[in-house]
């Protein structure tokens, strides 16, 4: 890990997906999220030796649940679905600090609460797009209406709620976050896309929405100048037909070929389309690389020889 007091001038934003947290199949108790962070945090630590290390990561299932549990629970007053943003950008940061201390104790691990502002009038407001919570039967879809919910069917998973995804224009606590990667080997920040908020007579206020992580951790790559942005999820790279007999792995991709593929609808907007989004926006912003690619081959992505390349 990087030594005390000596500063290193790359950093590396590292978006994590939702497996990092929640692997198939299980039911996303604490000791299960921790365990599975457990199996990818030595090789961040690894990654620490040369590299300021910014962690992202999603809360999709989380802030579903937390949002669940709250409906269920009629003598607590329910928070509104940005403070449970909050809340889960703490747990999770707690989560991924838990994690460092049992692989790598002495490693500096910094966790930043972050909000993102928002435009008021994003049409997303009136158009709910992002997934979360858990999977529900048809048989529950009435009911969830009538509380207001907007829900989507996911072929051979279930109904699920969908919320407004607005496009992040803006981190708040850029300066802290700045300040974090001075100081600590790894800063978690932007949980979950950062709480949405919006700029009202003066003030910030927050809204009910989930920001896209990856969109999300794109804003602020480019605001920390980053060597690199890089998201590691679920499958080997970006694909081609995935899915098919003919699916193709694309190892390395030009900026404006992934433009066009992107405009012609290849990567869809529910799975890979905010990621190739993203790393689109950061590669055009700083002329730098950005990679997509599996969550268990950190060292390998970093190296270059995993994952799908985006180059200017």
């Amino acid at each position: 890990m990087a030594s005390k007091g000596i500063y290193v001038e790359k950093v590396i934003v590292i978006a994590l997906g939702g497996n990092a947290l929640i692997r198939k199949g299980q039911r996303g108790t604490f000791q299960e999220q921790v365990e599975n962070l457990i199996r990818i945090t030595p090789e961040i630590a690894r990654a620490s030796r040369s590299y300021r290390i910014v962690l992202t990561h999603g809360n999709g299932p989380q802030v579903g649940n937390l949002y669940l549990q709250q409906e269920h629970t009629r003598d607590v007053p329910p928070m509104p679905l940005h403070a449970c943003v909050a809340m889960t950008q703490s747990l999770i940061g707690y989560m991924i600090q838990t994690a460092f201390s049992k692989c790598c104790p002495e490693l500096r691990v910094n966790v930043v609460p972050t909000r993102v502002i928002v435009a008021s009038d994003d049409p997303a407001f009136s158009n709910p797009t992002k997934p979360i919570g858990p999977y529900y039967d048809g048989a529950q879809v009435e009911d969830l209406k009538k509380k207001g919910w907007s829900l989507v069917m996911v072929p051979g998973r279930g109904w699920r709620r969908v919320v407004p995804s607005p496009k992040p224009r803006e981190i708040v606590e850029l300066e802290q976050i700045r300040t974090s990667v001075e100081r600590f080997e790894v800063t978690v920040a932007v949980g979950g896309g950062g709480v949405p908020v919006v700029k009202q007579n003066g003030s910030l206020v927050g809204v009910d929405a989930v920001i896209d992580k990856d969109l999300a951790s794109s804003v602020l790559a480019v605001s920390l100048n980053a060597e690199s942005f890089l998201i590691l999820t679920d499958v080997e790279g970006v694909y081609l037909d995935y899915g098919s007999e003919k699916q193709q792995l694309i190892r390395e991709i030009r900026l404006r070929e992934a433009q066009e593929l992107l405009e012609k609808g290849y990567f869809p907007p529910g799975s890979m389309g905010p990621k190739v989004e993203a790393v689109i926006e950061f590669v055009r912003a700083t002329g730098r690389k950005a990679i997509i690619g599996h969550l268990d081959k950190l060292e390998e992505i970093i190296r270059g020889v995993s994952g799908t390349i985006f180059k200017p």
